[in-house]
């Protein structure tokens, strides 16, 4: 079918105006819905109005991936194990160019696209912001028009959907899939088998060459399920691909027939059970066996459909690396080199030396974190049990990689031991991070300070190996969403004063600069900030009942709740201005809200217990009305991308005060910056760079550095001491002891003060906190000099170019993956 035809095809059911889309809409709901349109109702006309928007990707798409079959392109096979989208419906009308002509659609129905987009659940496939960057780069690619394609696993059910009782945090089932997903084209022609357990076998095939075979091993079939990702007015799109476990075999019909029902359906459920999940528990060992199968289940499928497009282009092997290059997203699919190996050497029979350069030249690996333990290592014995072929494919490569440390480092016994894939001990372990660096290309940090500490703190024996592989590059996060979806006020504005091109060319912001001390503009700037302030006001007045006071400064930290996070200073900041205003209410004279968001694992004790501290922190506090005409104190539950699109715009104040080298990068700090919030934080991982775009003097820092934190740790830091030294520290924690937010029970809060103080206080929030402190003094001081926050707020807009995920993808497609963007026609 050539492209003419598609066009001339689509062109009746997938016209773009208005007229068009409305009779699309009907047209759906007679022939998918099943009912009558002038009876519809609004998740109905979600649905109708979401296939109808469909329509309208599938030619764009099918046009596109033509183009990089006819032009012979490069294409990125984008691994991760999260796609944190969020909601697609607003997201692909704007980038469709449709926005207007949907509205006025939904005018016939006397309904807005905001009334509409409320029936549509956030999809469940992601946590934070490893998956909310894999999405924006996606977008970026499909804008810029680099090919490649996302792929991960079709979660049923995201990690959880969190709501507070009695200020805990409860996890329950996040069930998105619940009335389907009209977005997908669930693809069944198109499935693969995927092998787990069994047994290795070695023979000798007839050309006298000793083989393996992986014999013995149950059998799972990957359904992919595809879901359309349009560029920014381009008529480009490109697609995610999500693999779904099917069993091998539905039904087993004479277990059912002789009455045992259950087992009749056994090995479907436990199949199925692969894809049922986002990060199922891993207190236990099944838990801890599912992730791997999971990780395995997706690499394998999408290594097998990588081979299938290869494969038809009739070429040498050696010219694989020449059509894909496979990036895995941290060391989640790292499985997929061993994969590759084992698909080349069993099911095409090259020889090893020729699979390993293959191999060596496909992958590309990005590292995002810099905690050493927190690096992904699987037990050795389960690795045998669940991939048994793997094994023997993994320790070869070890063999040979260590062979090269050994002619390199000749009797350097313990770099032998630190570098080898394989961790020795009782128990012995499998590397990912250490396997993943061997077998890539490229290895890549998340900011120029996460480039700088895995280098010296992580893989430093493998830098002085391979310094050629290090690099980083800087993580982004998509204009289209990020302000001209989620702030559309103030993008109009932007668009009013600049032109249009910079949402597809975030450095032109810089022009605002020229506009940040005119007296006007502020006006028009804070009034678009006030309208997004109302928007979260009514949106937490519905949803939650919580009652936010609309003019006050709105001080916000939203991400997972850990202890690196350091949410726990905020709370102790909140704690210090209650009790300065208890003590002199004129001593405070800036009215702050504290909104906290996130969700805690469900594993993780102490960071659930904080959560239950700033809801009880927020319970004193709100309650108390000698203080909360100044102070007030929010946990909004349910933390997620539709509610990220809601908070950020609202933010005056952006909290980003992790630990100096704990954080990657963040993206969050990007996003808040772009819609012009004031960041406090620390030197840590993408803050740096914000600070010197943005200019010093627009952002609130404190506390050491990297540098400075690592020496006072090593000089013996001792947290009781801090404590003892600061009244306001100590009258704090005292507080939370003796029972203050915890209507008299000391106990609650133990572990938490005992973590910050004889527990050592990992993080050194005590040693962080007088200068954070002083910090929001200088905070409240700025506050009262509305035009002069205004300028900085308008200034911190103009210095977030840097920040798209447009650049960062153009630093990867020509730094890292060797990929040029593809135009159609």
């Amino acid at each position: 079918m050539a492209d003419e035809e598609v066009k001339n095809m689509m062109c009746g059911i997938a016209g773009t105006d208005s007229e068009s889309l409305l009779e699309s809409i009907k047209l759906h709901h007679l022939s998918d819905l099943g009912r009558d349109h002038s009876r519809t109702d609004v998740f109905s006309l979600y649905q109708a109005l979401a296939l109808s928007i469909r329509d309208r990707l599938v030619a764009n798409w099918i046009e596109t991936q033509r183009s990089y079959y006819h032009k012979s392109a490069k294409s990125v096979y984008y691994l991760s194990l999260e796609f944190l989208t969020g909601k697609s419906l607003v997201s692909n009308a704007l980038n469709l160019g449709y926005e207007e002509e949907v509205r006025k659609a939904l005018e016939h129905f006397n309904m807005s696209l905001e009334d509409v987009e409320s029936a549509e659940i956030d999809a469940g496939l992601g946590n934070g912001g490893l998956g909310r960057l894999a999405s924006c780069f996606l977008d970026s690619m499909a804008t810029l028009g680099i090919p490649g394609y996302g792929y991960g696993i079709r979660y049923e059910y995201g990690i959880f959907k969190q709501t507070i009782e009695n200020g805990e945090q409860v996890e329950c089932p996040d069930d998105w899939l619940q009335s389907g997903n009209p977005w997908e084209f669930r693809r069944k022609g198109f499935m693969f088998n995927v092998r787990l357990y069994g047994r290795e076998e070695q023979y000798t095939a007839d050309d006298g060459t000793v083989r393996h075979c992986w014999t013995d091993a149950a059998k799972v079939r990957a359904m992919p399920c595809d879901m359309l990702i349009p560029g920014y007015e381009n008529d480009n799109v490109i697609n995610m691909r999500l693999w779904a476990a099917q069993p091998a075999s539905r039904f087993n019909l004479d277990l059912f027939n002789s009455g045992d029902y259950i087992r009749s359906m056994e090995d479907a459920v436990k199949t199925e059970t692969i894809s049922k999940v986002l990060y199922p528990s891993d207190r236990l060992s099944e838990g801890r066996e599912l992730r791997l199968v999971q990780q395995y289940f997706f690499v394998s499928a999408t290594i097998q459909d990588m081979m299938r497009r290869f494969m038809k282009l009739g070429l040498d092997y050696m010219e694989l690396p020449n059509r894909a290059v496979v990036h895995l997203n941290e060391t989640h699919p790292a499985i997929a080199i061993p994969e590759l190996m084992r698909i080349l050497l069993d099911d095409h029979r090259l020889d090893w030396d020729h699979a390993w350069r293959i191999c060596r030249r496909t992958f590309a690996y990005t590292n995002h974190t810099v905690m050493p333990e927190a690096l992904e290592k699987w037990p050795l014995d389960m690795v045998k049990k669940v991939l048994p072929r793997h094994v023997s494919i993994i320790f070869e490569i070890n063999r040979r990689f260590l062979e090269e440390v050994e002619a390199r480092f000749p009797g350097d016994e313990e770099r032998l031991m630190r570098m080898s894939i394989i961790e020795e001990g009782e128990y012995k372990h499998v590397r990912m991070a250490w396997l993943a660096v061997v077998g890539s290309f490229t290895v890549n940090g998340v900011s120029q300070l996460h480039g700088d500490l895995i280098k010296k703190n992580i893989f430093q024996d493998f830098v002085e190996m391979f310094p050629e592989k290090f690099t980083a590059v800087t993580n982004g996060i998509t204009p289209r969403r990020w302000i001209r979806q989620c702030n559309p006020n103030l993008s109009d504005l932007i668009t009013e004063k600049i032109g249009r091109d910079w949402v597809k060319d975030l450095s032109q912001l810089r022009k605002l600069e020229e506009w940040a001390g005119d007296e006007e503009f502020q006006k028009r700037w804070e009034e678009c900030r006030s309208m997004c302030k109302k928007r979260l006001v009514d949106y937490a007045r519905k949803d939650y009942g919580l009652y936010l006071p609309q003019d006050w400064m709105y001080d916000v930290q939203v991400k997972r709740i850990h202890e690196y996070k350091r949410q726990i200073l905020n709370i102790l900041h909140a704690i210090v201005i209650y009790n300065r205003l208890r003590r002199n209410p004129d001593s405070v004279q800036v009215p702050r809200l504290k909104i906290f968001a996130g969700k805690a694992a469900p594993s993780y004790f102490i960071a659930k217990r904080i959560i239950k501290l700033a809801n009880c922190v927020a319970a004193v506090i709100n309650s108390d009305r000698s203080v909360n005409g100044k102070l007030r104190v929010a946990f909004m539950p349910n933390y997620r991308v539709s509610q990220a699109q809601l908070i950020i715009p609202a933010t005056d104040l952006s909290e980003q005060i992790s630990l100096a080298g704990t954080e990657a990068s963040g993206t969050g700090n990007m996003k808040f910056a772009l819609n012009g919030s004031l960041t406090i934080g620390t030197l840590d991982g993408a803050n740096i760079e914000i600070m010197e775009e943005v200019g010093d003097e627009n952002i609130f820092i404190f506390g050491m550095n990297a540098e400075e934190a690592e020496q006072r740790r090593i000089n013996g830091y001792n947290p009781m001491e801090v404590e003892s030294g600061d009244q306001e520290l100590a009258e704090a924690l005292g507080m939370i002891r003796d029972g203050w937010f915890s209507e008299g029970d000391r106990h609650l809060f133990e572990p938490v003060v005992h973590a910050l103080t004889n527990g050592g206080d990992q993080y050194m929030a005590l040693a962080d906190f007088r200068s954070y402190i002083d910090c929001q003094d200088r905070v409240d001081a700025l506050w009262q000099d509305g035009m002069e926050w205004t300028r900085r707020s308008i200034l911190n807009t103009a210095g977030a170019g840097r920040f798209s995920s447009d650049r960062s993808i153009m630093d990867y497609a020509t730094r890292v993956w060797g990929v040029r963007p593809v135009k159609k026609g």
